[in-house]
């Protein structure tokens, strides 16, 4: 069993876990549910109205698959995925409308849904070749790929900008995920598994060269099918899943899809693919070493070099580690102890501060927080700084930390309310060798800033 498995994920919804910290909140859920029903419910009558199509739409991709997972970072976007279907018997060449402009009609419509301030919609993109996309506030976007439906055949084809129709049936690729395990406890086990390869290749790869969320989730699901998933831990199947996958990606970049063997999911370039492999090399070796570290602290350590700030700490959630010998802050002692002294001073307010050692009393918002090392280092070590953010505003925001630096002093800002952590990682190649853990406890409003000294009067 991996060393830190209750880390990933726990039956205890109140457990910080990494699952619980790269899902979607339920206010997220439901915010999101709200705008995709309404979206839908104007997009088939506004479009039937002006086609004299029979409407349908159906939810795919990550949403309808089980398998979303929150933006990596403040500035990114939940991806939901709302497929348009226009209904008339035979092929796609058999109707009177042509691709191109079915996708003119929809971009018409977004606009106009846009345009009314009550949608809460922010923008809409150009036309991409094989969707529509609107964004809204605060956090999310919708793509509305379009696709001929002929229902008596259940055949399907998509709608592109330049290309024509193209084959695609996304209801097809999702049978086959769901059917690929019967049991719904090992199919929810599996989405856990493609939601943490999901968020590594969001740390790992920018946008323009991230392998595909259904590239991802084929790979899980093909690596899982011949191993033994009642018995196993999440932390133990990551490492034999990113495993697998390496391997096969290191023999050959093609990936088929299950449902269309013609069509290869994998559309990295040759150089994208050799990155992908390299960086799966590093995980599973990364995944290795955590799996056999001797302790919870280490293995946590370790694996933050795959997840960042959404792989929680023990202190996150053992209370017996959070009430620490005051010359330790560990049960698991370290060859190198960290002091760290802290300052808060309110933006609005420099008069004020809040310091102290290894530990500070609760701040208002809007402090600048600096951190310094008090104790030099051994020779030859490094520093990693990580901000682990929790809470429902920081969670509301997608805020949940970032690498803060490798400096021996680093300024953060308290921006949200709750209990919020800075750790300190002293490593000596890939060896944690000194540890420690500052709690950032922000309660209330920022303060406000000084009334000027009053102006004297001279007589």
């Amino acid at each position: 069993m991996g060393i830190a498995a209750d880390l990933f994920h726990s039956s205890n919804p109140d457990r910080e876990t990494l699952h619980r910290r790269i899902t979607p909140t339920d206010d997220q859920q439901a915010a999101q549910q709200e705008r995709w029903n309404d979206l839908a419910d104007f997009l088939k009558a506004r479009i039937k109205d002006e086609t004299g199509c029979s409407m349908r739409t159906w939810l795919q991709g990550s949403y309808k698959f089980g398998t979303q997972i929150r933006p990596h970072n403040a500035h990114a976007q939940f991806d939901i995925d709302l497929g348009l279907y226009f209904e008339w018997e035979g092929e796609p060449e058999d109707g009177d409308h042509e691709p191109e402009e079915l996708k003119a009609l929809v971009q018409d419509a977004l606009l106009d849904y846009h345009s009314n301030a009550e949608n809460d919609a922010t923008g809409v993109e150009d036309p991409k070749e094989r969707c529509n996309r609107i964004t809204f506030a605060p956090d999310f976007h919708i793509d509305v790929p379009c696709y001929h439906l002929d229902a008596e055949r259940d055949a399907r084809a998509l709608a592109t900008e330049t290309l024509g129709w193209e084959g695609s049936d996304p209801k097809a690729i999702y049978v086959w995920f769901k059917d690929e395990q019967k049991d719904q406890a090992l199919r929810t086990k599996v989405r856990r598994q493609v939601r943490y390869l999901k968020m590594w290749a969001a740390l790992t790869f920018a946008e323009g060269s991230r392998p595909s969320s259904i590239l991802l989730t084929v790979l899980v699901a093909d690596a899982v099918r011949e191993m033994d998933l009642t018995s196993t831990d999440d932390a133990d199947l990551f490492e034999s899943i990113a495993a697998v996958v390496h391997a096969r990606l290191a023999d050959g970049a093609k990936v088929p899809n299950p449902v269309d063997i013609g069509e290869d999911l994998n559309r990295l370039s040759d150089a994208e693919h050799a990155e992908f492999v390299a960086q799966l090399e590093t995980l599973v070796d990364v995944a290795a070493r955590a799996n056999g570290a001797q302790d919870k602290f280490t293995a946590a350590e370790t694996w933050t070099e795959a997840f960042g700030h959404f792989f929680p700490m023990p202190e996150d959630n053992e209370e017996m580690v959070a009430e620490k010998a005051e010359t330790t802050n560990a049960l698991v002692p370290f060859q190198f102890d960290p002091q760290i002294a802290i300052v808060a001073t309110p933006k609005k307010n420099s008069h004020v501060s809040w310091k102290g050692l290894n530990e500070l009393q609760p701040i208002p918002k809007d402090c600048d927080i600096a951190f310094s090392l008090q104790n030099a280092p051994p020779p030859g070590s490094r520093l990693r700084w990580t901000v682990r953010n929790r809470g429902d505003e920081a969670a509301g925001e997608n805020d949940l930390g970032h690498h803060a630096g490798d400096e021996a002093t680093i300024t953060e800002h308290s921006a949200y309310n709750g209990d919020h952590a800075m750790d300190l990682t002293v490593l000596l190649g890939n060896q944690v060798i000194g540890r420690r853990r500052v709690w950032i406890k922000v309660r209330g409003m920022a303060v406000p800033p000084r009334n000027p000294a009053r102006r004297r009067h001279v007589l």
